[in-house]
Formats: C-alpha cells, sequence, structure tokens
C-alpha cells in the first residue's frame, strides 16, 4: 500500500519561492533601516527589530506546521519509528506461503 500526495514537489517549490521572495523583502526592509540609522533616523531601529521579529516568527510557524504536516503523512502511510509498512508485499509473502501449505498439504 502506497500512500502519494498529488503536488508534493510543486508544494514544497512554492514554500521555498515564497520563503525566498520573503527574505528578500525583509533584507530590502532592513536595508532602509540601517540607511536610516546611518543617517541618525533612531525609529528605523525599531522597524528593523520588528521586521526580524516577524520574519522569526513566521518561519517558526512554518516549521512547526511543516512537522505536523510531515507527521500526519507518516501516520497515514503507516510509518512507525521511521519504518513503513507495505501491506502488499506482506499479502504477496501469505499468499505465497499458504500455497506452500497447501501443495505441501496435498502430498
Amino acid at each position: 500500500m502506497t500512500v502519494t500526495f498529488p503536488g508534493e514537489e510543486a508544494v514544497s517549490a512554492n514554500l521555498i519561492a515564497e520563503t525566498e521572495v520573503l527574505y528578500r523583502e525583509v533584507a530590502v526592509e532592513l536595508t532602509a533601516a540601517l540607511r536610516g540609522f546611518r543617517s541618525g533616523k533612531t525609529d528605523e531601529v525599531k522597524t528593523a527589530v520588528q521586521a526580524v521579529k516577524d520574519l522569526r516568527v513566521a518561519l517558526q510557524m512554518v516549521m512547526d506546521e511543516r512537522t505536523r504536516v510531515e507527521k500526519l503523512r507518516k501516520n497515514v502511510a503507516g510509518v512507525v519509528r521511521d519504518y513503513a509498512i507495505d501491506f502488499d508485499a506482506a499479502r504477496d509473502e501469505i499468499g505465497r506461503r499458504l500455497a506452500c501449505l497447501r501443495e505441501a498439504g496435498g502430498s
């Protein structure tokens, strides 16, 4: 039994792209805040510090959610302690053993 999630690779690529956009936006804000700080505007420091805090909180929320989703995927796929049960292979093996027993019983 194999469980696949359609578009899983696309979701990961989108997440990476969105994270890169977020980093670029924060980098622009930080650069503007540094320019303001160098020119004597101390209120820009508060903006920069808040931008960094917001980014840290947002990234932590994304990572927590990703961990939850990964745990759910493992549960759905039957993964226990990093091992998945292959029901198709188990079914084939049971069938093979029953066939051997049938064959041996008829002799």
